[in-house]
């Protein structure tokens, strides 16, 4: 936001100098970017009156001007076209240094010249070179030129963030110079504001309340289109807007002066003398005031006239209905558009105007018509136009801003202050901001309509900080107890399961919690697979970013397939995060916690091929991660199953449930091909996924410290004969889960079915570990363990000692 110190003054009064008004902006919250005084080089330029012009004896396209420079005529050679007996214009006298170089007194063809012409171009005050510049009346000859057009200004730039849009306006700024400085803000509103009920003239039809809460639109006539005065054009020219006509510098001079958008269209030229305020059809097209031919979609918001689209709702006019030299009647808009509509539009478009960086952050909807009524009534005394009686004003519900409760200690325990409700109160109502005192303690605060900032108590709280001023707030400690809360469980578990595996090798990734509900298509998920319930984002950033994740694969399978692109073909990774799983009758989702990891390549990447091999990871190799991941956290009574449902995804063959202390915690398994297809990946890979918001409720294994004992193990193998039906490691847990003594361990080393194996039946082939901590085992000992071990497996699962 652009504006001029002196223009500021037309609204508030105050006497600090330039530097230290951006210092006292700045720590409002308005950082100020540039101080920047305007047109430096101009204090030698006079104003001169042309007495004559005469005819260059020598040159067609010369003039002898003899011009008047407060009692004093100097001849001066100019080839302006439009130089005239009796203008004014600003002269360079020999000795000024203008756009770089120093005037002197010269031969012009023969012809002396004590001095220069100037244009606009050449003092620097705009783009125009076409001819001398023209002074108002009011300029006296020899008058210096920054005095006679009161050019001695100082430009101020501001960076606003995006929740201040009633700061896009000079009067919004000047709002704020006068709370800071204890003054009061000059009454800018136009005096008998109209009530706009309806117009013989035209009709207003808006089709999309809900993107055009409010349109207001009156009309003039008998407009006289021309160039504005020095008072308009200085000003934009200051905040770098090019002057058109007077019209159209009107209405973004008010922009610039309240912060509402307004737009002129030529009355003439819209059809039916009829608005529609509509959505465009989806490929519809308009050529726009840039000359550019823009495709709108559905969710674009028009004005129309009886026939076609005339401009971009908050954003830009069209072509065809832009106000020219030869307009006589305008039909005046001033309107507020949905932020998110104007916003939208503006970034699938790609087209950023004034307009639209005011609209797409929220104008004051209370504000409309008195911006309208502004621009009316200047169009009226610079365009020489009649005002029609009546109007239109579209008006909507737009909804009211709710009362804050602001509690006066809520304030000073959080600002270190001692402030008063008395206090507090002016510092609010200097900007403008109503309260009402609700008791000794409390206040009532009413947000006007051009702060849409203001929603929670938190936010006035920051006002008063602001007003106050930062500096002037003492620097204090809060009071902070000596404690701590107890650590979340799934946090320290968490926190212990990544150490776990990255010791053993794997990458942790991070993803984001959205995801593409194509990720479930690509997991081969059937139609009603409860994951596919996922929670849908009301505004996701983009396509692929539209759902919430209910398991946390699709994310690791992407890292997968970017890693194996890039030659990196060795991969273990693992994440730890929620997923999110919807509850009916809930507006929020039930948030797990869970680990998934993915393993694929060789069985040891990074190993020596030669001592190691190259053999792939299988399933086992995973079993082996999570049997030591949840030994090194201490769950007890950890198994493996055939799981009864198989997800899609997975390989019916290869797939494995994991319990812990009877509970289902999750599974491994063998990504199914089809899965793998789908998401780029040429290799085999096997994933393990747990619960984690489970397992933190399984009571761990209490730490035993056991010495070393100094007497040797013993092992015997044991093969036996048993029903297809009995799992093997049913057997190994069922040995070990008997609590049988000198019994230290059982592995599996062998399965086996077959000839001479009976149909029905296999071979399962055990190592029995045997240990005493008190002496050294002989066999006759060993052998009785041996025995009632024989007995248990035949009592419990029909099984016999293989003989063969």
């Amino acid at each position: 936001m652009k504006f001029t110190v002196d223009w500021l003054k037309q609204y508030v009064d105050f006497e600090l100098p330039p530097d230290e008004l951006a210092d006292r902006l700045t720590m409002l919250g308005l950082e100020v970017d540039a101080v920047d005084t305007l047109y430096n080089g101009l204090e030698q330029i006079r104003v001169a009156k042309v007495v004559d012009v005469l005819k260059h004896p020598n040159a067609d396209k010369l003039h002898l001007c003899n011009v008047d420079v407060g009692g004093e005529v100097k001849r001066v050679v100019c080839g302006a076209p439009n130089v005239a007996s009796g203008m004014l214009t600003p002269i360079a006298l020999p000795g000024c240094t203008i756009s770089g170089f120093t005037v002197k007194k010269a031969k012009i063809r023969g012809e002396a010249s004590e001095g220069m012409l100037c244009s606009e171009k050449e003092l620097g005050l705009s783009a125009e070179h076409a001819g001398i510049m023209e002074l108002p009346e009011t300029c006296v000859p020899g008058q210096l030129l920054t005095e006679a057009l009161n050019l001695d200004d100082t430009l101020i730039e501001v960076d606003l963030t995006p929740n201040r849009p009633d700061c896009t306006s000079v009067i919004g700024i000047a709002r704020e110079v006068a709370g800071m400085a204890g003054t009061s803000l000059k009454n800018t509103i136009p005096a008998d504001l109209p009530v706009l009920t309806g117009s013989a003239f035209f009709a207003v039809d808006v089709q999309s309340p809900d993107a055009c809460p409010r349109y207001a639109a009156r009309l003039l006539r008998n407009v006289t289109i021309r160039e504005s005065p020095w008072w308009l054009k200085r000003i934009l020219l200051a905040v770098g807007l090019r002057p058109i006509n007077n019209v159209v510098d009107i209405t973004n001079y008010v922009m610039l002066e309240y912060g509402q958008p307004l737009h002129a269209f030529d009355f003439n030229l819209i059809a039916d003398k009829k608005i529609i305020v509509r959505k465009a059809v989806d490929g519809e097209k308009m050529l726009t005031l840039d000359g550019v031919e823009r495709t709108l979609d559905d969710q674009m918001l028009l004005i129309c006239d009886g026939q076609k689209p005339v401009a971009v709702a908050g954003v830009m006019g069209g072509g065809n209905s832009e106000v020219s030299d030869t307009t006589t009647d305008i039909l005046l808009e001033s309107a507020y558009f949905n932020p998110i509509s104007v916003r939208r539009t503006s970034s699938v478009l790609k087209l950023s105007t004034d307009a639209s960086y005011r609209f797409e952050r929220g104008v004051d909807p209370q504000g409309t018509i008195i911006a309208l009524e502004r621009a009316a009534q200047l169009i009226v005394d610079l365009a020489g136009a009649q005002l029609e009686d009546g109007g239109c004003d579209c008006l909507t519900e737009i909804a009211e801003t709710a009362t804050i409760e602001l509690r006066v200690n809520k304030v000073n325990d959080l600002l270190g202050t001692d402030l008063s409700l008395d206090e507090i109160a002016s510092f609010l109502n200097g900007i403008e901001i109503p309260v009402k005192i609700k008791d000794t303690q409390t206040l009532d605060v009413t947000p006007p309509s051009f702060r849409v900032d203001l929603e929670r108590e938190i936010d006035l709280v920051e006002e008063i900080a602001r007003l106050r001023g930062y500096n002037e707030i003492a620097t204090t400690l809060p009071s902070v107890p000596m404690s701590f809360s107890e650590e979340d469980d799934i946090r320290r578990l968490r926190k212990k399961l990544t150490d776990i595996m990255v010791s053993l090798g794997m990458y942790e990734c991070v993803n984001y919690s959205f995801i593409s509900s194509k990720h479930y298509d690509m997991l081969q998920l059937a139609s009603g697979d409860t994951l596919r319930n996922s929670v849908q984002i009301l505004n996701p950033l983009t396509e692929d970013q539209a759902v919430m994740r209910t398991t946390l694969l699709p994310g690791l399978l992407e890292n997968l397939r970017h890693n194996i692109n890039r030659q990196t073909t060795e991969v273990a990774m693992f994440e730890i995060g929620k997923v999110f799983l919807p509850q009916s009758g809930q507006e929020l989702p039930d948030e797990i916690t869970r680990v998934c990891s993915v393993f694929s390549g060789r069985r040891d990447p990074g190993a020596s091929h030669y001592h190691y091999g190259v053999e792939s990871v299988a399933l086992l190799d995973v079993k082996g991660k999570v049997e030591t991941i949840l030994n090194a956290l201490r769950f007890c009574s950890v198994q493996f199953s055939k799981s009864e449902t198989v997800p899609s995804h997975s390989d019916q063959a290869e797939t494995l449930a994991v319990s812990v202390a009877g509970l289902h915690v999750g599974i491994i398994g063998k990504l199914s091909q089809a899965c793998l297809k789908s998401f780029g990946v040429k290799q085999d890979v096997f994933f393990l996924d747990l619960d984690l918001t489970t397992l933190a409720g399984v009571d761990l294994a209490a730490p035993v410290f056991t010495p070393i004992s100094k007497y040797p193990f013993v092992q015997w193998d044991l093969a036996l004969i048993v029903p297809d039906s009995v799992g093997a490691g049913h057997i190994t847990e069922t040995i070990m889960g008997e609590g049988l003594p000198l019994v230290k361990g059982v592995e599996i080393f062998d399965v086996y079915s077959g000839k001479p194996i009976e149909d029905g039946h296999k071979s399962v082939a055990l190592s029995i570990t045997y240990h005493s901590d008190e002496q050294t085992l002989d066999d006759e000992k060993v052998a009785e363990i041996h025995k009632l071990i024989i007995d248990l497996i035949a009592a419990r699962f029909g099984g016999k000692l293989r003989e063969i």
